[in-house]
């Protein structure tokens, strides 16, 4: 929570449920984590987890029937057999080093689902340009999910595997992250 916390600076009434749903994500099905530890020890740097996406769960839920509403034919493409990278974190003071990079690959590397899916403050950020450059394209570019009317999200996809099949390339400015997954 405290790498969530840093990365997204949620009201902090909202931790609680964040707490929850990420234990919940846990036991979905082929649910799989990432973490980035320096190598000279101390806590983790960043993290990533996934699972594979379906009905009743909510964020597919919501996201797909959107999509179905403005274009089932995408709705089919990106959401029939996907992987939804729910979580994908880093540290403010690691970041822009290939961290992000390198967990979104390991994460997604041997996945047997077609596709990727996932969601991202709306606007030109650090984190959209990372998905854009994995071969992420916007499938919702505005999304408002409920409970959240003021903070627009874009929902993107991406066919498995990723461009780069899931090799770990150095991080740019230090290679002294160890991958676990």
């Amino acid at each position: 929570m405290e790498i969530y916390t840093a990365a997204m600076e949620p009201p902090r009434e909202q931790l609680a449920g964040r707490r929850s749903i990420m234990r919940e994500h846990a036991r979905y099905p082929r649910f799989r984590s990432v973490i980035a530890l320096p190598r000279e020890g101390g806590g983790a740097a960043g993290f990533a987890y996934g699972f594979r996406g379906g009905s009743g769960q909510w964020w597919h839920d919501i996201v797909a029937a959107e999509l179905r509403e403005r274009d089932p034919g995408a709705e089919r493409r990106w959401f029939a057999d996907s992987f939804e990278v729910a979580e994908l974190h880093v540290l403010p003071a690691y970041q822009g080093r290939g961290i992000g990079r390198s967990l979104l690959e390991t994460l997604t590397a041997a996945r047997r689902e077609r596709t990727a899916v996932l969601s991202t403050p709306a606007g030109p950020t650090a984190a959209r340009g990372l998905y854009r450059s994995r071969g992420f394209v916007d499938v919702l570019p505005e999304f408002h999910f409920p409970g959240s009317p003021h903070r627009p999200f874009t929902i993107m996809a991406a066919p498995l595997p990723l461009p780069g099949g899931g090799r770990r390339r150095p991080a740019r400015r230090s290679p002294v992250w160890q991958w676990t997954g």
